[in-house]
């Protein structure tokens, strides 16, 4: 009997349609997987059984009275902890929401409901997002299926892993500074981040509001461009959507599949050959680069001068919004509440609260971001960031004059041992140096596995215009086609 968990969306997708099999068998197929494997990956922070079996069965129903079902009816879905679900728990990692149930979904969640994907449940995070390896979820680390020592990358590993080890053939992430592409590079999985204001922020719990990005986490390239498809597109209750269309990402997949990319001009960044990566990264991206070569791509070098000063303009951008987003955490209106006994003020309460709710590393970051952000230092800090932000934006747009779409390796290095550094926050850093700066400009980025290092996997960066996502889509499937998928050992 054909293992249902090893199956693509697609697949699936076509089985549930054609009635060779039921929503509710693969539901529950994944829910055993789950059940199998989660003590050792620890992928999930809430899984949600009752309301699986409740989706699977109208979809099924739906089916059975002769519906049309879309593309993705059926298919199961995680959902990363920092988007808003009715009803089922939303921690975003934290103490500070332990237990809190929303009275709302978010847009994205509604749209995978309507699109008749199976919500499995909210997997693990870095507290509100802050982190590149998710150990710094209070409800501990996620393990990655390739070595269970090992971080499976941050701050979405969850549903990385959760992809990677067969819980589920697709996920939500989100990508503040390269949280859904950095976990799908250390995992050997897709992980796609759209143009920002491509997907709604409503209903996600914000971190970084100018940069957070919710997308597609799959196995395979159309998956996620699927998935995409699916979530995509305006939302008028997020005033920072866009208000066009998306372009066809599913059908700029499906073209990249066929392994032709005879016109298509690729650019690599200059500043980030070599730029700090480990040589197995580099030779697994210069294979790649060969390939891409044979399917007919022009690759040429491309100088972005300003990507070099990325990393630190982020790290004083994201703390400052941090720092006014988590404001709202005051023990007052919602979430933990501490020491409030009757005999202590309002700001004892507060402090209280946030010593118990918040980790180190949302309290580095609340202190950097408020410290950015205090008088007599906001321009030389925040606004001076924000300066080297159009800098970057201009690199992107010079780069996107004379080619289709970048390239790079998507990490420095490959999945490192968990615990190795969180002793050292710059360290942690690095996981995302060559991911940031599409963040900061607000482009599309895309990760798909290229190769292996040293046994653990390696991704490639493929990085287009704002709203070109189709671009990155094709780029990736293309190589995709040349190189195959990667299993990680069995668990």
């Amino acid at each position: 009997m054909t293992d249902l968990t090893k199956l693509t969306a697609v697949e699936i997708a076509g089985l549930v349609a054609g009635g060779e099999t039921s929503a509710v068998e693969v539901t529950r197929a994944h829910l055993d997987r789950i059940a199998a494997v989660e003590g050792r990956v620890h992928a999930f922070l809430h899984v949600d059984t009752e309301g699986a079996l409740a989706a699977a069965r109208a979809v099924d129903e739906r089916r059975a009275a002769g519906e049309e079902l879309g593309p993705l009816a059926g298919v199961p879905v995680a959902v990363k902890d920092v988007l808003t679900t009715k009803g089922v728990p939303t921690t975003v990692g934290s103490k500070i929401l332990e237990g809190w149930r929303p009275p709302y979904d978010a847009t994205i969640v509604q749209r995978l409901r309507a699109a008749g994907t199976v919500m499995l449940g909210k997997t693990n995070m870095d507290e509100f997002a802050m982190g590149s390896s998710t150990e710094y979820s209070a409800y501990g680390p996620s393990h990655n299926p390739w070595d269970l020592d090992r971080i499976p990358g941050g701050s979405g590993g969850g549903s990385a892993a959760a992809i990677a080890a067969y819980e589920a053939p697709l996920a939500i992430g989100s990508d503040t500074g390269g949280s859904i592409r950095q976990p799908g590079a250390v995992t050997g999985t897709v992980g796609a981040k759209p143009t920002y204001g491509g997907t709604s922020r409503y209903g996600l719990v914000a971190f970084s509001s100018s940069l957070d990005t919710p997308g597609p986490c799959a196995r395979t390239v159309l998956d996620a461009a699927l998935l995409h498809a699916a979530i995509g597109g305006h939302d008028p209750r997020d005033s920072t959507s866009i208000p066009q269309p998306m372009p066809d990402v599913v059908a700029a997949a499906r073209l990249g599949a066929t392994g032709d990319l005879t016109g298509v001009k690729l650019g690599i960044v200059s500043e980030f050959v070599g730029e700090g990566a480990e040589p197995g990264v580099m030779a697994a991206f210069h294979e790649s680069v060969d390939a891409l070569t044979k399917l007919g791509a022009e690759i040429v070098e491309v100088s972005c001068p300003h990507f070099k000063y990325a990393l630190p303009a982020y790290y004083l951008i994201a703390p400052s919004e941090c720092s006014s987003n988590l404001a709202r955490y005051d023990g007052v209106r919602f979430g933990l509440r501490v020491g409030d006994d009757g005999n202590r003020s309002l700001e004892e309460v507060m402090s209280l609260t946030r010593e118990a709710g918040f980790g180190p590393e949302v309290k580095r970051r609340i202190m950097l971001g408020t410290y950015a952000l205090s008088s007599g230092y906001y321009d030389a800090y925040y606004g001076q960031a924000q300066k080297v932000r159009t800098l970057i934006t201009r690199d992107f747009t010079a780069a996107f004059e004379q080619v289709d779409a970048l390239i790079s390796p998507t990490t420095p290095f490959v999945a490192f041992p968990i615990g190795a550094r969180t002793a050292d926050p710059y360290q942690m850093y690095l996981a995302d140096l060559f991911t940031i700066p599409t963040n900061l400009y607000g482009g599309p980025g895309i990760s798909v596995p290229c190769g292996l290092s040293e046994g653990l996997p390696v991704g490639l960066q493929v990085m287009a215009p704002t709203m070109a996502d189709d671009r990155m889509y094709r780029v990736a499937a293309a190589l995709e086609s040349a190189v195959g998928t990667f299993t990680p050992p069995a668990l």
